[in-house]
């Protein structure tokens, strides 16, 4: 049987209880109020570590957001390793094994919850790292083209060339293929024209060259260039290359405007014609007497049917 302790003996029992709680609490006094130095030294070094981080971060970095974040961030993990050492001069290393563990665990269900959210977050604070463009870039990815309007940490904002702005997970940026048509400062017009057979390609060349080069947005006069591309179906295909400032102005359009209508006087001036699409049916090639001969039996044929179709019509009229 369970014997029940008297009145005495349980006051006796709480008293030895809680004596020793006493002696414990007085024994570890000392390493307590080293804990909390430790914990006070380490939020003010937190604070000012956080506001260097944070000013050297917002020099480096174009977006303040990103800066203010990775510099929180330190401040966290500089408070969370002072919070550590505290407790584990205090002797609670098993509750320092569980914040850690229950960290993780947390870290991780957040992870697979916000697991979208998580990737643009991450993205975004690599590209704050990497700056692969800023704002007023002219980029193209993933089909969206135009200028950068804003960056935060989950995506950014572009404005289109048709007046749209247009919200593009980081993520997107991140992992596509990006062109950023801002970096170099320069670009390239390509300008298609087709000359007709019978006009020389070198003197149409020479031509336009020259004429394109009288623009003062043309840079790299050197460089300047025509290529026969091709043969085309009624023409010889030309290219014609030149280099821009970009952005600058004029801009790109009316650049591109101007070096059509150049290409187009230069090529008039020099009496160089630009063929409208032609067929031309030639028999007198290789293989084309033999269609020639076939056309003619045709037409014969039906001339004799019709002939005898008109001679039968006539004998039952009779």
């Amino acid at each position: 049987m369970i014997s029940i302790p008297s009145v005495g003996e349980a006051e006796k029992l709480i008293e030895e209880k809680l004596g020793g709680w006493f002696d414990v609490v007085i024994s570890h006094i000392p390493n307590f109020i080293v804990a909390i130095v430790i914990a006070i030294v380490f939020s003010i070094l937190a604070r000012l570590a956080g506001k260097l981080m944070k000013n050297l971060l917002r020099r480096s970095l174009d977006s303040t957001q990103i800066a203010d974040l990775m510099a929180s961030i330190f401040k966290v993990i500089v408070l969370c390793i002072g919070l550590f050492i505290a407790l584990d001069f205090v002797g609670l290393k098993g509750t320092v094994t569980s914040l850690l563990a229950g960290a993780g665990i947390v870290g991780l269900a957040i992870g697979f919850a916000f697991q979208d959210m998580t990737e643009n977050l991450i993205a975004g604070i690599a590209m704050g790292v990497r700056k692969p463009f800023k704002t007023g870039d002219v980029i193209e990815t993933d089909d969206v083209f135009g200028s950068v309007h804003s960056i935060n940490l989950r995506n950014t904002l572009i404005e289109s060339f048709y007046g749209q702005l247009i919200l593009v997970p980081n993520k997107v940026l991140f992992r596509n293929v990006l062109k950023n048509y801002t970096t170099l400062g320069i670009r390239r017009i390509e300008v298609p024209v087709g000359i007709s057979y019978g006009d020389d390609i070198e003197k149409a060349k020479d031509v336009i060259v020259d004429k394109i080069n009288e623009f003062d947005f043309v840079i790299r006069k050197d460089e300047t260039a025509v290529y026969a591309e091709g043969f085309g179906d009624s023409s010889i295909n030309l290219l014609v290359w030149f280099w821009i400032k970009y952005p600058g102005e004029p801009d790109f359009m009316t650049v591109r405007h101007k070096g059509v209508v150049a290409v187009k006087q230069a090529l008039d001036e020099a009496d160089i014609s630009i063929p409208f699409p032609i067929r031309t049916l030639d028999f007198g090639i290789k293989g084309g007497e033999k269609l020639d001969a076939m056309i003619s039996d045709k037409i014969s044929q039906q001339s004799s049917n019709k002939d005898s179709s008109d001679g039968a019509d006539s004998s039952q009229s009779e």
